[in-house]
């Protein structure tokens, strides 16, 4: 018997990058929004004088931090984030399966602390399964989930 015969797909339909990018600039946006206005809270406004490089520089890693938080958090519990879950998408491990915590945590620190190098890189050196290194060396994809289009073949039970 195959995978087919028991209702499960072997084939895993990658997501494209333009929906990536689209699921990262609505996370982004969501994560900045936080992010100013812990800071904003918390040390009130900016005055932009010739500290403002210094400024800038260690808002960095704080919103870096809650990044990472968010994604690790979000992608380990239920493989989607809100801009992620809005463009149906999702992270798995390279066999479709749920990623593990390690894998999760590799690709959430390459997009939150050093994602335009890993994209360049993940470009450059893509492979068929279209990840950037840091999903590499965590062994995820980003995979399209697939809505059934014909909703009338579902039935439903009581318990």
């Amino acid at each position: 018997m195959s995978d087919s015969d028991f209702g499960i797909s072997s084939k895993i339909v990658l997501a494209k990058w333009t929906d990536r990018f689209l699921a990262w600039l609505i996370d982004f946006i969501i994560i900045s929004i936080i992010s100013t206005s812990i800071i904003f809270a918390s040390f009130g406004t900016i005055d932009y004088d010739e500290d403002a490089i210094l400024t800038e520089s260690t808002q960095y890693i704080p919103t870096s931090i809650l990044f990472f938080a968010y994604w690790t958090i979000l992608e380990y519990k239920t493989g989607q984030t809100i801009g992620k879950k809005i463009l149906n998408l999702k992270v798995t491990n390279i066999y479709g399966d749920n990623p593990s915590l390690k894998g999760i945590i590799i690709g959430s620190f390459g997009k939150a602390f050093l994602l335009p190098i890993d994209v360049v890189l993940g470009w450059i050196l893509t492979n068929e399964k279209r990840q950037r290194v840091f999903n590499k060396l965590g062994d995820t994809l980003v995979v399209k989930i697939k809505i059934p289009d014909n909703t009338s073949d579902i039935s439903y039970s009581k318990d």
